[in-house]
């Protein structure tokens, strides 16, 4: 058989030749292009985030001063409280009612030193038998606790010989004192009580510096401070001052 006759059967092989991009290309349209400039998104991105840390400083500086403000006004308010109290309780001393120390031996046995009193204030009118708080014109600095005898207008005596303090005529029952008069002063018996005064006398009467003396004198008015009215120190001795007074004399 003829070779030239022979078909030939092999299969035909046929090259295919793959396209490759085009590199020029590309390069020249990313050189073209310009990839350093922001976008306008970037931007108001950037824009955004400096507004919010604007704002959370102004924030953080609204929230120092209301802080400095709260601290400044609540300082005043105390301050204020504080003054209010204070003018409060000078008002309460002064027209209303007071508290003192009883310091010596001159009242007992009512009183006793340390002894720690209310002194009622508030439109107090002097009344005998009342326990007062003074100051004597001789020593005004020092306020004197003593007990009203006489009134205005009372004729006071003291009998040298027995001890007995009369009023108007009338021998005192006094189960209050310590005990008899021995001392008598330096005022001349009998004696009359001016107007707007009282005469007073410790209950300890050998022991007292009262109106029996020059010096104190008759008792003004206008130099008592108020009626010793209640013990509240020692609390053994809690209580009113003008109740079971029971001790008699010696």
């Amino acid at each position: 058989m003829d070779e030239t006759n022979k078909q030939d059967t092999s299969p035909e092989i046929e090259s295919t030749s793959e396209e490759t991009p085009d590199f020029d290309l590309l390069e020249e349209s990313l050189e073209g292009s310009d990839i350093s400039e922001p976008s306008p998104l970037s931007e108001s991105a950037d824009e955004e985030v400096s507004v919010d840390i604007e704002t959370s400083a102004a924030q953080e500086k609204g929230t120092e001063q209301m802080g400095s403000f709260s601290i400044g006004k609540e300082i005043f308010e105390w301050v204020q409280a504080i003054v209010v109290a204070i003018v409060i309780a000078m008002a309460i001393r002064t027209f209303v009612f007071t508290l003192v120390n009883v310091d010596g031996q001159s009242m007992e046995p009512t009183l006793h030193d340390s002894d720690r009193l209310v002194v009622t204030r508030l439109a107090y009118t002097p009344e005998k038998g009342d326990i007062i708080i003074f100051r004597p014109d001789c020593d005004p600095d020092r306020p004197y606790v003593k007990r009203i005898i006489a009134m205005p207008g009372d004729t006071i005596d003291i009998n040298q010989e027995t001890g007995d303090v009369s009023v108007n005529g009338e021998i005192l029952d006094e189960p209050y004192i310590k005990e008899r008069i021995r001392n008598f002063g330096t005022v001349s018996f009998p004696a009359v009580v001016p107007e707007n005064h009282v005469f007073v006398m410790g209950d300890n009467r050998n022991h007292s510096k009262d109106s029996r003396y020059q010096d104190v004198g008759m008792v003004s008015y206008e130099s008592i401070i108020g009626k010793a009215s209640f013990r509240f120190w020692p609390f053994s001795d809690w209580g009113t001052l003008y109740e079971n007074e029971s001790a008699g004399a010696e």
